[in-house]
């Protein structure tokens, strides 16, 4: 349980310096100052830089979104 609790502490990070990485290029319809503070938000993000980033864009959001499913999947089993 403690490597779900690590990987659940990262994925928000993870996800805020794609945002980062990739917000002049496929984010940038968005307010410069937003940053996704929920599950569902984050996953809409991911998809955003899927459909309008890079291969290498795709790969990395598809990995952070397989993780964040993952997470989302066994907090809600918990509960």
């Amino acid at each position: 349980m403690a490597k779900m609790v690590d990987v659940m502490g990262e994925i928000p990070e993870a996800v805020n310096r794609l945002v980062d990485e990739y917000r002049p290029r496929c984010l940038w319809f968005l307010r410069s100052e937003y940053y996704p503070a929920t599950d569902a938000e984050r996953l809409q993000v991911l998809e955003y830089i899927e459909r309008y980033g890079d291969r290498e864009a795709f790969r990395r959001a598809a990995e952070i979104r397989r993780w964040l499913s993952r997470t989302s999947s066994a907090r809600s089993a918990v509960s």
